[in-house]
């Protein structure tokens, strides 16, 4: 049986060879994957998850007690589309961050976890971070 997963993303890449462009779903399908990545459950990210919003400030999902912020890129794989620049956190209030990238398949290449005392202390000044940065931490995948 195909998962809910895989359906998402086999629509997601039919639309994007039919208009060009990818629907933007990195974002929730990050989550979901770093939730895997900390071992959970699919059941319980469900119970976790009802009720939240894309735009709820501070964390995106939480896991035996902690919060997880997560960050996620996905080259569009058009020429020159790799990977330069990656997101960064906008507050500190999780314990927390995950960063996975995507190949264009939105199979994960790599993923790295950051305690927030050392990505505050790594990223707080920097203005502008790239892969390399986000590669500095403890790689989980």
């Amino acid at each position: 049986m195909i998962s809910l997963r895989q359906q998402l993303v086999e629509t997601v890449l039919a639309w994007e060879r039919a208009y060009g462009n990818a629907p933007s779903i990195t974002s929730a399908l990050s989550e979901y994957d770093a939730a895997h990545l900390v071992g959970c459950p699919t059941e319980e990210y469900s119970s976790v998850m009802q009720g939240m919003t894309a735009v709820q400030k501070g964390h995106d999902f939480i896991f035996q007690g902690k919060k997880y912020q997560v960050k996620g890129n996905r080259p569009s794989g058009k020429p020159g589309s790799f990977v330069t620049l990656v997101p960064k956190a906008k507050n500190y209030d999780w314990d927390f961050l995950i960063w996975i990238l995507y190949n264009t398949e939105y199979e994960i290449q790599e993923a790295w976890l950051w305690e927030v005392t050392d990505y505050k202390a790594a990223f707080d000044t920097v203005k502008r971070l790239s892969p390399a940065h986000y590669r500095q931490g403890k790689r989980i995948a």
